[in-house]
């Protein structure tokens, strides 16, 4: 029971999302993965994309740890928007994103995905 309520707030639970724009607050179910290219962090959402003015660490400990991986050092994906997955590439909302998944990483990601499929039913 514990497990289903922590995943309900994770779920539903708020982030700032804070660009040099402003602050936009989303639920994480909206986060499909947080990228970062060079210097810039994307986080691609179900609305749009935003850049942040914050780094992948800081995303890496604001996200729930129970709907969210780090796949790569690049790549924090969103449990919830996997549509598949192989030994290199995990494929993101239908296949429209991509995030590398290292070789190292890759018996953890399945294990941690698999928990939090195992977790929804």
């Amino acid at each position: 029971m514990k497990e289903a309520v922590d995943l309900y707030h994770a779920i539903t639970f708020k982030i700032p999302i804070e660009t040099r724009e402003g602050v936009h607050t989303l639920p994480t179910s909206s986060i499909i993965m947080v990228e970062a290219q060079g210097r810039k962090i994307i986080v691609h959402t179900t609305f749009r994309d935003f850049e942040s003015v914050h780094n992948l660490q800081y995303w890496s400990e604001l996200l729930p740890q129970n709907c969210f991986f780090q796949t790569h050092r690049s790549f924090i994906v969103n449990f919830e928007q996997v549509s598949n997955f192989d030994h290199t590439l995990v494929y993101m909302a239908d296949s429209q994103f991509q995030a590398y998944l290292t070789r190292r990483k890759y018996h953890a990601f399945k294990e941690a995905y698999l928990l939090y499929l195992e977790s929804m039913r």
